[in-house]
């Protein structure tokens, strides 16, 4: 439409640096205009909604008015460029650089080993650098509420909180020694009697951390300062393509152009109106953007309450409140508290400080936390249009949208008036989500009464609810019935039946959890009358009764402290060179460069001259059959340059899977053909304008579907041992049950990302991909161009992280785009959105088992039957290794007399799922795990010596009949015991429970046996090739990929041993196929040991070569002997090579050394859960681990950690949802929620076995990236053993399910009560789910 005034130039500033747009477009993203326009590359890309922080920056604005310079986090991926005029944004490069300053944080994260993949820490370091702007001391508190926005798949946080502790104001205890004391203790050791080594404390040195200098940071541009005084009178105007952003200066230049364009949205954070277009491509020609304008930004005080401006953030909302909070007396600010409740967990500091206040309220959406809380207030909403001025009550049928008390069309929330709590006002927030901080609520509530003066009868009351209807809903009609009532238990179930009468939630509802949520309605209500009663106890003290013992135990919210950690490792011989750096905690090599933004991704190359922009069509349904392709419409699109096809595949399409979609679609998201064009806007339009006819065929969804109908991937895959039918006959008792596990997404922080360049010569193709298998990606790409692998050149710097999502999938997007390159001549940059990757994907497989067990009446399993499903989706992918590999080590950490496994992986019409990290064993252990606590269930016995006694000792065989020495499984057990102060704690835990009704504690210790690899000797090969160059320097090339773990950090460790020299001599550039052919697969815990095992031999080699030199000149220098080693031509470089271990599995015969080793751990959990809702917080988790030698503790112990709160995710958070018709419903941060900071162990603490080793891996080293997954169930067992305390208490039966995850739902509903009793029930087959389980 047409501009209402020429466009407005735009500046702001960037790292210092003025910009200037001249047509700007109001649609353009600061994430894009960052990376894209000004090659900023160290804001990255994470989910393009604001919900995982990678693409945090600093804003800084001025205020000509307060004459103030105010700084604040935010979400690039949700900011118009246009919003920022007159703002100065400091992004990762323009704290530090290793070419100039590195800032404190930059170095006091990589040193304190906070980074692992890197990819999530440009995102962290601004949101820490953001909080040191604004408050050069902050308190620990203020420091985890900074990082509540910022997700990280690696590290399991810790490291990166211990990065923080220098820069804490307050002398507290902080933990950064790793010893669980104080840094400023001088005691680093604790000395053993081993020869070996003293046991080591801590990770890294506070004092090598330099210290902040605030005259080092940038100024707020003067410039800028002029701007803000000379335009406080000018209205800005930026006209773009589609749509025209207006900034009105004055209130009433906003009411004359909101009464010009009543539909124009007024945007702030653009939280609301830019999560809209993200997620549903919503679309507004004018755009109203009113932060210059005083009036609604005023915080003022008046008789009534606050004023707080409708332009105000919620972060200064926060603020504000906490001001009045500490000021006013409490009978005032009573509803502020409440608030404040909410504003401490709602979202992250970036959204906080991004949405406004007014857009909350506007927007209505039915799980925004604070709606409820104003309206059960009495708010006012102060509106203002060109007719004049008005209020409006901010009340239920305001939420509701109804005409007589909405806002029309013209009229704009100038301010909101919070009134002050009166003495006899009582106001009570409420909300649970999936995680604590950072996830939009299931249900939230706010709830208010008054009472007459002095009394408890009813004046006025106010149930209002969030997360049960679109909009927020009101207990109206209960609340007038229950006026003038007592406030007594008549009252409470009264009130209780009247809002279950009333407040009706459908059985499809969206969002699903129905029952649960149903009986939060009540929960809730029950809690406000205890606070309530609490409340009037503490006014009146002689009218009315303390409360009993158990509802005082139903008051308070699990809020999780400052976690802090403890790492104990043995430390390097004494007698070991002070230059040899195996053995020691080096920092990452790369850990720097993700600190500063200079770590280079995928995304990150520069682009090529020509490159085109990549989108897929996929698939919307899950079985069919294609009728047609109609790409003309997509072909009309400015930009659009061509649609790709399985038509134009030259070669193979895919092998296991198709590439492209041919005859028909097996999968919702299955790719249809793909859109290339000259931008990605461009490319994305044209896909939408593919038109595809499908003609439905039957598809295959569960595992109960699949076996119904005997759809399976592979043969039944079986393993027995013993007599199993004179086992049970010998049993004493026997149990039958069943488990069921649900999926779980890699959610790596780098998407799938691929760039191909056609080379004109030869039909050359260089691939750069995000992978861990550069020669399957090799493999298929010249398979599908019918190109011999010589041609196809492969390139990986490093991962974003992988979890085992990256070795299949890669390959076919690297065709995909390869294909598209190849047709069109151009470069092709396909880099997948957050929800794209999550739908074509596919993860973790849900898992279903059936058990038989029989046991004696001491514990002892006799005989076990198990069956085992899991759903592997439409193609074969890993499935059949995954099964496998669940039939392999279902046993676990038990030796189990007559055993039989039988293995069946399902074929489904959904995405297929792939390797991810513990492959099968995490659903296997777990599985195995319930059977011992079913046991110990039947017999009465504690679950600890049920799992003594039947745990493997000594010299054994496992079940298919491989050897080990189970000896480290015991001394980790006891070491275990003894750390986590078990039997104590446990005591402890009993007498909680003893005094608690409504909140219980629990505690597990749980072992396991993780066997490391592969069943198979060629996936053990590697191969690696190193150059010494004329100045002594080396360059290692190897086939492993970086992808977290450290890999190219521990062989740097390894040549500078086997070759005597620095680190700072030696290199790793990348890994490719032109350097290091056929290199298999970085996974199975065992990339680095099998990769250094190669680059050690190339290594050796060239030490031999040098002997003859070192012989001549024994006391020359390193570079003295290479020098003279060229000049007597001896070649100084080498391929090394490592066959690998020898491993083989028959399942004919049932036998096999199926693996090269195994490793051993044990952990023990405490949590404690609210059993009126289910929320549960982790309280301590103790961790011993059998790691024999550690080439770098830091690395290893930071993959137990990372790899533990990952399985936290997986038993107690992460959960994935398909519709009916198979789309995955879980597609961005947003609905799928993985462990963030607030997630991890209050105390956490990480023991290395020491004195332990191991003759078959590098150094006797054990690869750990694996490991630490599974030992995350022992959060679940303990949040078991707490849900069983309180289903002992209320005489329910103890031989109860829990299915994976054990999530908030899942929790309560097993608590039953008179609340779950009281709420109505559904009958499935009566009504179509939201949801289905797809296991």
């Amino acid at each position: 439409m047409a501009c209402p005034q020429p466009s407005d130039e735009l500046v702001f500033f960037v790292n210092g640096r003025k910009v200037t747009e001249r047509q700007a477009d109001p649609e353009e993203l600061l994430l894009c205009y960052l990376r894209k326009k000004l090659h900023l590359s160290g804001t990255k890309y994470g989910c393009g909604i604001g919900g995982c922080g990678a693409c945090t920056v600093m804003i800084s604005t001025y205020d000509p008015v307060a004459k103030q310079i105010q700084h604040h986090p935010a979400n690039s991926c949700l900011l118009p460029i246009c919003s920022l005029h007159g703002a100065a944004v400091t992004t990762v490069e323009g704290v530090g650089s290793i070419n100039d300053r590195i800032h404190p944080i930059q170095v006091s994260l990589p040193k304190c080993h906070g980074s692992q993949c890197g990819f999530c820490t440009p995102g962290m370091v601004m949101s820490i650098y953001a909080l040191l702007r604004n408050h050069a001391k902050p308190s620990m508190e203020q420091i985890i509420s900074a990082l509540d926005g910022n997700l990280c798949r690696c590290t399991g946080y810790r490291p990166i909180i211990d990065s923080c502790t220098s820069f804490v104001g307050e002398p507290t205890c902080c933990q950064l020694r790793g010893t669980g004391g104080c840094c400023l203790e001088k005691e680093e050791c604790v000395c053993t009697s081993s020869t070996e080594g003293q046991i080591h404390s801590g990770l890294c040195n506070p004092d090598e951390f330099p210290s902040m200098d605030p005259t080092q940071e940038f100024i707020f541009p003067p410039e800028l300062m002029r701007m803000a005084q000379e335009q406080q009178k000018t209205t800005l105007v930026f006209h773009g393509k589609r749509t025209t952003l207006i900034s009105p200066p004055s209130l009433k230049e906003l009411l004359e152009l909101k009464a010009k364009y009543p539909k124009a949205p007024l945007v702030v954070g653009n939280t609301s109106v830019g999560l809209k277009k993200n997620h549903h491509g919503a679309y507004h020609p004018i755009i109203l953007h009113p932060v210059r304008i005083p009036e609604m930004h005023v915080v003022s005080s008046t008789n009534s309450g606050l004023v707080i401006g409708a332009a105000c953030c919620l972060a200064q909302l926060r603020d504000i409140l906490m001001e009045a909070v500490a000021k006013l007396p409490q009978e005032k600010t009573k509803i502020y508290q409440a608030l404040l409740q909410h504003l401490r967990t709602l979202a992250g500091e970036q959204i906080r400080s991004m949405a406004s206040l007014g857009g909350h309220i506007v927007s209505r959406g039915s799980t925004w936390d604070l709606n409820p809380i104003l309206s059960a207030g009495k708010s006012v909403l102060n509106l203002a249009s060109e007719d004049g001025k008005r209020q409006i009550l901010l009340n239920d049928q305001f939420l509701a949208g109804c005409e007589n008390a909405d806002i029309k069309a013209k009229e704009v929330i100038v301010s909101v008036l919070i009134p002050y709590s009166l003495k006899d006002d009582f106001i009570s927030a409420f909300r649970q989500a999936e995680s604590q901080k950072n996830a939009f609520s299931i249900v939230n509530s706010g709830m208010r009464v008054l009472f007459n003066p002095g009394t408890d009868t009813i004046v006025d009351l106010s149930i209002l609810y969030g997360g049960i209807g679109s909009t927020t809903v009101s207990a109206s009609k209960s609340c007038k019935k229950l006026i003038g009532r007592q406030w007594n238990d008549q009252m409470l179930n009264e009130a209780c039946r009247l809002v279950l009468e009333e407040i009706f939630l459908p059985p499809s509802a969206q969002g699903g959890k129905v029952e649960y949520r149903r009986t939060l309605l009540v929960s809730f209500l029950f809690r406000f009358y205890l606070e309530v009663l609490h409340g009037l106890r503490q006014m009146y003290p002689f009218r009315y009764a303390e409360l009993s013992q158990e509802r005082m135990s139903a008051l308070g919210l699990l809020q999780s402290g400052v976690p802090q950690g403890v790492q104990i490792y043995q430390d390097v011989d004494p007698g070991q060179s002070p230059q040899d750096p195996v053995g020691r905690p080096i920092m990452h090599q790369s850990g720097i460069k993700h600190a500063t933004g200079e770590a280079v991704y995928i995304d990150d190359v520069r682009p090529v001259d020509g490159e085109l922009s990549l989108a897929v069509v996929t698939s919307i349904k899950a079985h069919a059959k294609i009728i047609s392709i109609d790409a003309s419409e997509a072909l009309q699109v400015a930009g659009v340059v061509d649609v790709v096809t399985a038509r134009d595949i030259p070669g193979e399409n895919g092998k296991d899977e198709q590439a492209y979609a041919e005859d028909k679609v097996i999968c919702v998201g299955q790719i249809i053909c793909a859109v290339v064009a000259e931008s990605l806007t461009q490319a994305k339009c044209g896909a939408e304008k593919v038109k595809i006819v499908y003609e439905d065929l039957e598809p295959v969804l569960t595992i109960e579907d699949a076996i119904k109908h005997n759809s399976y991937i592979t043969e039944e895959r079986k393993i027995e041992k013993g007599d199993i039918e004179k086992g049970f006959k010998s049993a004493d008792k026997i149990i039958e049950g069943e488990l069921h596990t649900g999926g779980q997404e890699h959610f790596y922080l780098e998407t799938n990302s691929v760039l191909v360049i056609p080379r004109v010569e030869d039909k050359e193709m260089d691939v750069y991909v995000s992978t861990q298998h550069v020669t399957d990606v090799q493999e298929l790409v010249a398979s599908a161009l019918n190109l011999q692998s010589n041609k196809i050149m492969c390139h990986v710097k490093r991962v974003g992280g992988a979890f085992g999502g990256k070795i299949t999938k890669p390959s076919l997007f690297a065709v995909v785009a390869a294909v598209a390159a190849n047709k069109t001549g151009h470069p092709v940059r396909f880099v997948l959105e957050r929800n794209t990757d999550m739908l074509i994907t596919g993860g973790r497989h849900p898992f279903f088992g059936k058990y038989k067990v029989g046991f004696m009446n001491d514990g002892r399993i006799v005989a076990a039957d198990f069956q085992c499903y899991i759903n592997g989706g439409c193609t074969k992918d890993e499935s059949e290794l995954v099964i496998e590999y669940i039939v392999l080590k279902v046993d676990n950490a038990y030796n189990i007399p007559n055993l039989r496994v039988r293995g069946h992986a399902c074929k489904t019409n959904l995405p297929s799922n792939t390797a991810f990290r513990g492959f099968g064993f995490p659903q296997a252990g777990l599985f195995i795990e319930t059977c011992i606590v079913a046991v110990a269930t039947q017999t009465g016995l504690p679950h600890e010596k049920v799992r003594e006694i039947n745990m493997y000792k000594g010299v054994n065989l496992t079940s298919f009949k491989e050897e080990f020495n189970a000896e480290n499984l015991w001394k980790c057990w006891e070491e275990c015991l003894d750390k986590s102060d078990y039997y104590n704690q446990k005591a402890m835990v009993e007498e909680f429970n003893t005094k608690n009704y409504w909140k219980k504690k629990g505690i597990a210790i749980i072992p396991m046996k993780f066997s490391v690899g592969f069943n198979t000797t060629y996936c053990h090969q590697a191969g690696a090739l190193v150059h010494i160059y004329i100045d002594g320097s080396v360059l290692v090339t190897h086939g492993g990929i970086e992808l977290g773990q450290g890999i190219h950090t521990k062989i740097l460790q390894i040549v500078s041993r086997e070759l005597k020299i620095p680190l700072s001599y030696i290199h790793f550039r990348e890994t490719s196929t032109t350097t290091v052919p056929n290199g298999k697969y970085t996974a199975a815990s065992v990339g680095t040991e099998i990769n250094a095992r190669a680059v050690q031999d190339a290594c050796q080699i060239l030490w031999k070569r040098l002997d003859p030199i070192r012989r001549d000149n024994p006391n020359g220098k390193w570079k003295d002997w290479i020098s003279e080693a060229h000049k007597q031509s001896i070649s100084l470089s080498a391929t090394g090579y490592f066959k690998g271990y020898v491993t083989d599995m028959n399942w004919d015969t049932q036998k096999g050394h199926a693996f090269p080793y195994f490793l051993f751990g044990v952990a023990c959990s405490q949590v404690e859960i609210d059993c009126l809702t289910g929320a549960h917080k982790n309280i301590r988790t103790d961790i011993v681990m059998d790691a024999c030698f550690s080439i770098n503790p830091a690395i290893d112990i930071g993959q137990i950690e990372g790899a533990f709160i990952q399985g936290v995710g997986l038993y107690t958070l992460e959960e994935i949802y398909f519709s009916p018709e198979g789309k995955q419903l879980t597609l961005g941060p947003d609905t799928y929620k993985i462990p963030a900071i607030c997630d991890i162990p209050e105390q956490f603490h990480v023991y290395l076995l020491p004195n332990s080793r191991n003759s078959i891996a590098i150094y006797s080293s054990k690869g750990m990236g694996e490991a630490g997954f599974f030992l995350g169930s022992s959060v679940f067992f303990a949040i078991r053993d707490a849900v069983t305390a309180a289903r002992k208490e209320r005489g329910l039966p103890l031989d109860f399910t829990l299915n994976s995850p054990l999530t908030v739902e899942r929790i309560r509903m097993a608590c039953a009560d008179v609340f779950t009793a009281m709420i109505p029930k559904d009958k499935p087959g009566t009504y179509k789910p939201w949801a289905i389980d797809i296991y």
